[in-house]
Parts: structure tokens; C-alpha cells; sequence
């Protein structure tokens, strides 16, 4: 099983491109009274439920989604989640009408972060999954979407609020840790492929180990 401490190191886009510009992105913590995440936009989803054990948080699932797939904004995404996505929008959302998913978080390309599930709350995130010889990972892990592609690069500020995301979360809830966030492939091999090759593992780690 890969986790984020696992990834070999590597060639970086921060390598290539040199540091991102300055970028005005929220500042995130914890509120463990209602489980929220301040500086988050909140966008309540109805698809959640109680977990088997609600101090059971020991698992960060990274995913990537687009809808349409390969196309960005619009406000679709939000839409998935509150179940409100117009089926004859586009051919897509049709074969999807009766999904319902949701997550904890989303950071968008331009770094912003929503909200739409409480963290002590299960989101319908990771569907049918494993991890360290335990099934059912949305039974014991907080999901973060990430606005993208498999195959397109994620944006600076999309790197800067998971790594602030991921600190707010490691810092309020002591059972996770950082060896303990991966990716949806890594925990649905064959059946799911995000975040995909794009995302650079590296990068999010130096985010946690060098916040700026």
C-alpha cells in the first residue's frame, strides 16, 4: 500500500517552474465543536451518515474530480453533492443522475475550499475500499477532493490548500497521521485512478513539511 511518506522523491513542477507567486488562500483550522473547517465555504450535503465509531478518523483519502469529465467550473461539483445536477445539462451528468457521493472537503484550482460534509460525519466518498487490511475506508476516513484531471497538472494554490488543509486536520485529530493520506487508487486499485499521475506527492509533502 503507497502512502504519502512512500512516494519516491522525484522531479517536481515546483523544480521546473521555481516557487508559485504569492497567493492570497485562506487560513484553515479546526472547529472540533461542530467538526467544520474554518476559512472553508460551507455547502451542507445531504449524502452522509453516521460512522461505526465517530472518533474513528485515522485516514486522509485524496481524489480528483471533474465534471464534465476533463472540464473545470461551472459549478458542478457542488451541484453533484447537494444532488441538484441538472440531468440534461450534459450527456454525462445524465449517466450519473442517480448517483449520490459526497466528500469532506474540495479544493478548487484557484485554492478555495468547500466544505460539505462534517469530519466526525461518514461522506460517500471512497466506495467499496481498502487499506491496511481494513475494508470500508469511509467508515474511518475524511475525504478531499481536489478539482482535476488524472492526466492535468494541479494548480499551486490547490497544493497549498491541501497541504493547509492537511495540517489543520492532522493538528485537531491525533489519530491520523501523515504516513496515512493516499490516494483513491491507492485504496480501490483497478476500480479508481485519481488522483492520478499528475498529482505530485512530493510537492504535497514539502507543503507539509515547509507551510508558507
Amino acid at each position: 500500500m503507497r502512502s504519502l511518506m512512500s512516494r519516491p522523491a522525484g522531479h517536481t513542477r515546483a523544480d521546473a517552474d521555481g516557487p508559485p507567486p504569492p497567493m492570497r488562500l485562506p487560513r484553515l483550522s479546526v472547529d472540533r465543536r461542530r467538526h467544520r473547517l474554518r476559512g472553508a465555504r460551507q455547502r451542507p450535503s445531504p449524502n452522509h451518515d453516521a460512522r461505526p465509531h465517530p472518533r474513528d478518523l485515522s485516514l486522509i483519502v485524496v481524489h480528483g474530480i471533474s465534471l464534465p469529465p476533463g472540464r473545470f467550473g461551472g459549478g458542478h461539483i457542488d451541484r453533484l453533492f447537494a444532488n441538484t445536477l441538472d440531468p440534461d445539462a450534459h450527456p454525462y451528468f445524465a449517466a450519473i443522475r442517480d448517483l449520490r457521493v459526497s466528500t469532506h472537503l474540495c479544493v478548487f484550482r484557484d485554492g478555495s475550499v468547500t466544505q460539505y460534509v462534517p469530519f466526525h460525519r461518514r461522506a460517500w466518498h471512497a466506495g467499496a475500499s481498502l487499506f491496511a487490511g481494513r475494508a470500508r475506508c469511509n467508515d474511518f476516513s475524511i475525504g478531499i477532493e481536489l478539482e482535476g484531471a488524472d492526466t492535468v497538472a494541479y494548480e499551486d494554490a490547490q497544493y497549498r490548500t491541501l497541504g493547509r488543509c492537511a495540517r489543520a486536520l492532522l493538528s485537531a485529530y491525533p489519530t491520523l497521521a501523515r504516513d496515512r493520506i493516499v490516494g483513491h487508487s491507492d485504496i480501490a486499485p483497478g476500480r479508481k485512478t485519481d488522483p492520478g499521475p499528475a498529482f505530485d506527492w512530493l510537492r504535497l509533502h514539502i507543503e507539509l513539511e515547509h507551510p508558507r
